[in-house]
């Protein structure tokens, strides 16, 4: 189930290479295109264009043709009393789930939010940053196999957090029209403003352009497939966008005293996702042996243990290394959206993992608590992106603004050195518009 490697095999580096091209944004691609007669990118673009363009008989068109509900314009906001009635429809344990993790995320996120820092002052300069939010956001929801109502808090509580006035989501709708009452009921309690049953690249199109029905907003976040991550690409400067997230993935590095059980166990969790990509590191063949017979083994006692086998075959991997040194590197290279430690020393070893999205240290820190109720968004960047970029976070909705105030002493000074720079550069203009202000403007000869 598990393909079993050596670094130290001769045809090793081929085989991770072409691992690593199978997570790669452009395999979703070729695979989108397969199932397909137009390529994704000319789709994508198609829909957006008419979106602008068209607007609300677009949208009209596209949820038809795309997610086979036929929808008015009226139709596509969920009202107040739909979203009440699908609360009152939710078992009051699985609402006090959700509060409970909304309000475990809205801790984490107040406490990173960023404040304004105190001004630097020096000789009549008086320099600052100011922080604001965007005015509006707008957060997508998947609806595929998984109603991932936990990625409803994870996007709109960040945005609530930085003080977002206006939070849109939007969710396909079933063939009946309906949204799942999970998602509605997360949206609630995350205090999204507007539910629209849109999906895939022409909800982007809609945030991004707003049509009759649908008020554009000031930045999209939030996970998709192959298609909404084209069309993010593609609006943004349009919006701002967080990232283009792709399918899930870990990285667990582990040594000999690590559990079998729960190695196997975290690697299928990802598995399930279909497609989401499991990757062992270790310097011990047993483990990895051990792990390979374990996820074997549980896989059966999942509901969805036949998919998540099939993409461990295809996106997975146990791979023996020549040390936790090499394990490390290798970590370094695939820079994973997760990565678990389960080693003796597990500090240490994630004190040298430099690119990760989010690390999980010790054998009770399992991805699923980042996922659900820990705090951090699990809004992540995948496909070795997190190299130069980070996980969603309220931060994300705010933009900052220089301040700067100077005085006339300040000015003086500084006056020579901003001249002979702005000279060099042919722009007398510039120089000219501090030299007024000092009577010091030179005639053109």
């Amino acid at each position: 189930m598990l393909p079993f490697w050596r670094t130290s095999d001769a045809g090793f580096r081929a085989a991770f290479a072409a691992l690593m091209g199978r997570l790669s944004l452009s395999e979703g691609l070729r695979a989108a295109g397969a199932a397909d007669r137009e390529p994704p990118e000319e789709a994508v673009r198609r829909i957006v264009e008419d979106v602008r363009k068209r607007g609300d008989a677009a949208l009209v068109e596209h949820t038809e043709r795309l997610d086979r509900c036929r929808l008015t314009p009226a139709e596509f906001r969920v009202t107040p009393d739909e979203i009440a009635q699908a609360v009152a429809r939710c078992p009051q344990e699985f609402l006090s789930a959700l509060r409970f993790a909304a309000q475990r995320i809205r801790r984490f996120q107040e406490a990173v939010l960023l404040r304004d820092p105190k001004p630097v002052r020096a000789g009549g300069r008086v320099l600052s940053l100011r922080y604001r939010p965007v005015d509006s956001a707008g957060v997508y929801i998947p609806g595929g196999t998984a109603s991932l109502a936990s990625t409803v808090l994870m996007a709109a509580v960040p945005a609530r957090v930085a003080g977002v006035r206006r939070v849109v989501m939007a969710t396909p709708p079933r063939p009946d029209g309906t949204v799942s009452d999970d998602r509605l009921a997360a949206a609630q309690i995350a205090g999204v403003d507007e539910v629209y049953r849109l999906g895939g690249a022409c909800a982007i199109a809609a945030l991004a352009y707003g049509t009759e029905s649908v008020p554009r907003v000031d930045f999209v976040a939030g996970p998709g497939n192959i298609y909404v991550t084209l069309a993010k690409k593609l609006v943004y400067g349009q919006v701002g966008i967080e990232m283009l997230p792709g399918p899930s993935e870990v990285v667990i590095i582990a040594d000999g005293s690590a559990s079998p059980a729960y190695v196997a166990a975290d690697m299928l969790a990802q598995a399930e996702h279909n497609p989401g990509s499991s990757i062992l590191l270790t310097d011990s063949a047993e483990l990895a042996a051990a792990v390979c017979r374990a996820a074997q083994e549980q896989s059966a006692s999942l509901a969805r243990g036949d998919a998540a086998r099939s993409c461990m075959e295809r996106y997975g991997a146990a791979i023996v290394c020549r040390s936790l040194d090499e394990c490390v590197d290798l970590a370094n290279e695939i820079a994973p959206e997760h990565l678990e430690v389960h080693t003796e020393e597990p500090d240490g070893v994630a004190d040298r993992v430099h690119h990760a999205a989010a690390i999980f240290i010790g054998p009770w820190s399992p991805v699923a608590v980042g996922d659900y109720v820990a705090g951090p968004s699990h809004i992540l960047p995948t496909s070795g992106t997190a190299r130069f970029s980070s996980g969603l976070c309220a931060n994300d909705f705010l933009k900052g603004a220089s301040v700067i105030r100077y005085s006339r002493k300040a000015l003086t000074e500084d006056a020579p050195a901003l001249g002979q720079m702005a000279r060099a550069e042919g722009l007398d203009g510039h120089a000219q518009s501090v030299e007024r202000r000092l009577g010091r403007a030179r005639r053109r000869k």
